[in-house]
């Protein structure tokens, strides 16, 4: 569809007067770049915060590298310094403890204490000055006391809780103690004290390489740093802490990165990040309308499916699938409610490969539905016609079984289930339980026969006149030519022609009486016609069946009957008894319509027949003044009538009768009310193409 073009007037309106179309296209532009620009930046922000936590990864990977080491090297101290507990002599103490401390740069004294905790020997550090310098170590050796105390009592190695040791120029160190005590059978010779700096320690368990670029330091809960190491001092940005756990000593490790926030130019990362999101920005609006489109699809399939779910359930329509097997595969809560079976006890049986059957199945009629089965099957597949050029989709009657054993009638609409690739693999089958209908038709069918037996003896009550009148003829004529026969019989000796008379009047006599038979036969027949099973009759023959009766009131009337019936019309296939009826019928009520209105000349009543394709026609037109717009409103309606003698019962029972047979009933005015032309009644019925 194109935009129709604008108008001078629309052109020269402002760019915020845009017509709705164009001002939803700009609309609906702004928003797709606006997404794409926030896409961009979230992505974006992804990769600086994915950055950041892979720097925040490797600081904690350090930190529990950092623990690891101190770990290692405190416990190598301890067990250089537990050697060192068991040297003899002073001198050689003394030698060893110095080579140990010229090892190891976190030592910063050894001390060897007696018994009772006095210091008997000590050695300082090369690598710094006196540490007790500016106050004694008598001052200092608090946590130290604690410390040897519970290596007494735990009877193992203990450090001490740091402590600040002075120095001069204002400076000091963090340090802590660790207490050896030296047992000889269960008893305390001495203590081994090994003082350690953690600044020391700090720089002792860090590379130079980590040094340049991180901030190591030992901190207490509160956060107050205890000692640091480290060439830079950290930014604060990227932090880690670890608890380093010693026995008797737990401190608080914090390694601090120098290294700030990432920086989005220059940025490798980054840059390949906003590149790829360029490249990909067409990809993005393709993928978006997909999943747009999928996403449609999805809630209009759930729809679809919710709905299709609800019809089903709220069905009176039984519904059934069958795969090729003839294994059921689905059924609505109708189809359950009509057979009486759950779904479950019809789903696990019934196939054409297996020995059980649907329970619904009548067990005399097993054998029959499968071989129906079968054939429906193999047609479909080999794409032939069903029998007759029936549709397969057409509905068949068959017989199902209820859980109680009942047999009751069903009407079966199947049709072919197809998949996505147009394949068979089955048949979805609506199922009508036609019981009921049966029932109410039977009721019907009793009904209409009590109501042509009542319209036949109402017909044959106002018929007796006319019986009276037409009989009186032919016996008149009968009771005259035999008082003539009596007369010429006594004349017989004189006149030699007399036997030629007689003979001719008593040939009289017997016409009359055969036309005085034929009438009451004709009505006898059509009273006493009950059956009901269809046959096939000509229709010369139906319109020779009714013309005696028709003609009787005819010739009361002064109307004169006039048939026309072209030739190689087929014959009917129709219950004679009810069709002659219709037929007598409309002829009486044309008769009746002339007999007030129609002068005495044109009184005609017109009998025809057409064939109309598979369907033949027949009409009864009348010259009478037609049929008022009123009346004709009512024309079918039961009991109603315009005759006061009148039941209202013909016409309606005539189209009920033409409407079984499979066909239409009308009628038409030849004229303007009043204008006297007639009216012609038509009804079809179906052509024996057997025949």
């Amino acid at each position: 569809m194109t935009d129709s073009c604008p108008s001078p007037a629309s052109l020269a309106q402002p760019a915020a007067a845009l017509p709705p179309r164009r001002g939803r296209r700009w609309l609906l532009w702004a928003a797709l770049i606006g997404l794409l620009l926030v896409a961009q930046s979230l992505l974006l922000a992804l990769t600086l915060s994915y950055e950041t936590q892979r720097a925040q990864d490797q600081v904690d990977a350090l930190a529990l590298e950092l623990v690891g080491r101190l770990q290692q090297l405190g416990s190598h101290q301890m067990q250089d310094v537990q050697a060192l507990m068991w040297e003899e002599g002073a001198m050689n103490w003394q030698a060893e403890a110095a080579r140990l401390m010229r090892a190891s740069r976190p030592l910063l004294r050894l001390e060897w204490r007696d018994a009772r905790r006095q210091v008997q020997r000590a050695v300082e550090s090369p690598f710094g000055g006196p540490m007790f310098a500016r106050l004694a170590r008598t001052e200092l050796q608090l946590e130290t006391e604690l410390a040897c105390t519970a290596a007494v009592r735990q009877g193992s190695p203990q450090y001490s809780r740091s402590y600040f040791v002075p120095l001069g120029g204002g400076d000091g160190l963090e340090v802590i103690d660790l207490c050896l005590p030296r047992l000889q059978a269960g008893r305390t010779e001495g203590y081994l004290v090994a003082t350690l700096g953690l600044h020391q320690w700090l720089e002792e368990a860090s590379t130079p390489e980590q040094a340049r670029r991180h901030e190591f330091s030992f901190v207490e809960g509160d956060g107050t740093r205890l000692a640091r190491a480290g060439l830079v001092r950290g930014a604060g940005h990227f932090r880690a802490e670890r608890v380093l756990d010693m026995p008797g000593l737990t401190l608080q490790l914090r390694v601090d990165s120098a290294a700030g926030s990432p920086k989005l130019i220059p940025n490798l990362m980054t840059s390949l990040v906003l590149g790829l999101s360029l490249a990909l920005f067409g990809v993005v609006i393709l993928l978006a309308r997909d999943v747009r489109r999928r996403a449609a699809a999805e809630r209009a399939l759930a729809e679809a499916l919710a709905l299709r779910k609800a019809m089903e359930n709220s069905l009176i329509t039984g519904l059934r699938a069958r795969d090729m097997d003839g294994r059921v595969s689905y059924v609505n809560p109708a189809f359950c409610q009509m057979v009486g079976f759950s779904a479950e006890e019809i789903l696990t049986t019934g196939g054409e490969r297996e020995q059980s059957a649907p329970p619904y199945w009548p067990p005399e009629f097993i054998e029959e539905y499968r071989r129906r089965h079968r054939e429906r099957s193999a047609r479909w597949q080999a794409d032939t016609p069903a029998p007759g050029g029936q549709d397969p989709r057409q509905g068949f009657e068959t017989v199902f079984m209820r859980r109680n054993g009942e047999r009751f009638p069903v009407m079966i609409f199947e049709a072919p289930l197809l998949d996505a690739q147009g394949q068979q693999t089955g048949w979805m089958s609506a199922a009508l339980d036609i019981s009921e209908q049966r029932r109410i038709e039977e009721l019907s069918r009793q009904q209409q026969e009590r109501l042509q037996a009542t319209a036949r003896l109402a017909t044959v009550g106002e018929m007796a006149s006319l019986l009276s009148h037409e009989l009186n003829q032919p016996l008149s004529a009968i009771a005259s030519y035999a008082a003539a026969s009596l007369n010429l019989l006594r004349l017989e000796a004189t006149d030699p022609q007399t036997p030629d008379m007689v003979r001719q009047a008593v040939s009289r006599i017997a016409e009359q009486a055969e036309r005085a038979g034929r009438v009451i036969k004709s009505v006898h027949d059509f009273v006493r016609r009950r059956e009901q099973a269809r046959e096939s009759i000509a229709v010369e023959r139906l319109f020779d069946a009714v013309l005696p009766l028709v003609r009787l009131q005819a010739r009361k009337s002064g109307t004169r009957i006039e048939v026309a019936l072209p030739p190689g019309l087929p014959a009917l296939r129709c219950d004679r008894t009810m069709v002659e009826q219709v037929l007598l019928n409309l002829s009486r009520n044309g008769i009746q319509a002339m007999e007030a209105h129609t002068a005495l000349g044109d009184r005609v009543l017109t009998l025809g027949a057409s064939q109309q394709g598979r369907w033949v026609m027949i009409t009864v037109q009348d010259r009478g003044p037609g049929i008022p717009e009123g009346v004709a409103r009512q024309l079918f309606t039961p009991f109603f009538t315009t005759r006061s003698e009148g039941m209202g019962l013909g016409l309606s029972l005539c189209r009920t009768v033409i409407e079984q047979h499979g066909g239409a009933m009308d009628f038409e005015n030849l004229g303007e009310e009043g204008a006297r032309r007639g009216c012609v009644f038509r009804f079809t019925l179906p052509a024996d193409t057997a025949g």
